[in-house]
């Protein structure tokens, strides 16, 4: 189940190159870079006739995949999806970011003791990107950790940053331009997340995939269809 309360976005890091959503919105001539608030802003609170929710108990909900939760434009409206997740604890919600350093800014001081129902991932692409946020992601109480290392345009080392997190996802860059995705980038992140048992899914080879210093350029409806192939998924040990 997707939940958009608001779509648009900017380009704020590398990762951000081709991004599907900007390049989704030029084909329907949209303006990727105006931030409204959508129809289905009210989604999980909406009811049906008798009384229960649209949204049925224990759905999983991806939020804001047309945006940033944390995006500066969306301040007015944060507080009312806050207060509709904080409605729906039978629900699990999802959100990724690449913007959560403004974590402290924009949600209530309640935070921890009532969304512990809201798993918050971060996006990183290259080492610089994981050492900027990862370095603040890493001291936040949240009971509910992703890293999401999608598009991956560079080796990075994870280690210092995966105390508390659940699920690391990885995946490569989707165009014809896009930066090439090294295997051995892949293969180096998995191996941390063994050693310090955290899940692990290799979720698309990029167009261009390096493996064994082989080039291959892959088309896009085989890019999940390979990397599920490779079938390198790790799932974390219960402790």
């Amino acid at each position: 189940m997707i939940w958009n309360p608001w779509r648009g976005c900017h380009k704020v890091s590398d990762g951000c190159k081709y991004c599907y959503t900007h390049k989704g919105d030029i084909k329907r001539n949209m303006d990727t870079n105006q931030i409204i608030k959508t129809k289905d802003f009210y989604k999980p609170i909406e009811k049906k006739k008798d009384g229960s929710y649209k949204i049925a108990p224990g759905s999983l909900v991806y939020v804001c995949f047309s945006s940033d939760f944390l995006i500066e434009e969306a301040d007015p409206w944060r507080m009312e999806a806050y207060l509709m997740m904080k409605e729906r604890p039978d629900l699990h919600f999802l959100f990724l970011t690449k913007r959560i350093e403004r974590f402290y800014e924009v949600l209530p001081s309640d935070y921890t003791e009532s969304l512990t129902h809201l798993t918050i991932g971060v996006s990183v692409e290259n080492q610089e990107q994981a050492d900027k946020r990862l370095a603040f992601f890493s001291k936040l109480p949240i009971k509910h950790k992703n890293i999401i290392c999608q598009p991956l345009i560079g080796p990075i080392n994870l280690e210092p940053y995966l105390d508390g997190v659940e699920l690391v996802v990885v995946g490569g860059e989707q165009d014809i331009n896009a930066r090439p995705l090294d295997y051995n980038w892949v293969l180096g992140i998995k191996e941390v997340c063994i050693k310090k048992n955290v899940s692990f899914s290799f979720r698309q080879c990029g167009t261009h995939f390096i493996k064994d210093g082989l080039s291959y350029q892959i088309p896009t409806r085989e890019l999940m269809k390979q990397a599920r192939k490779a079938s390198i998924d790790y799932v974390a040990l219960k402790e």
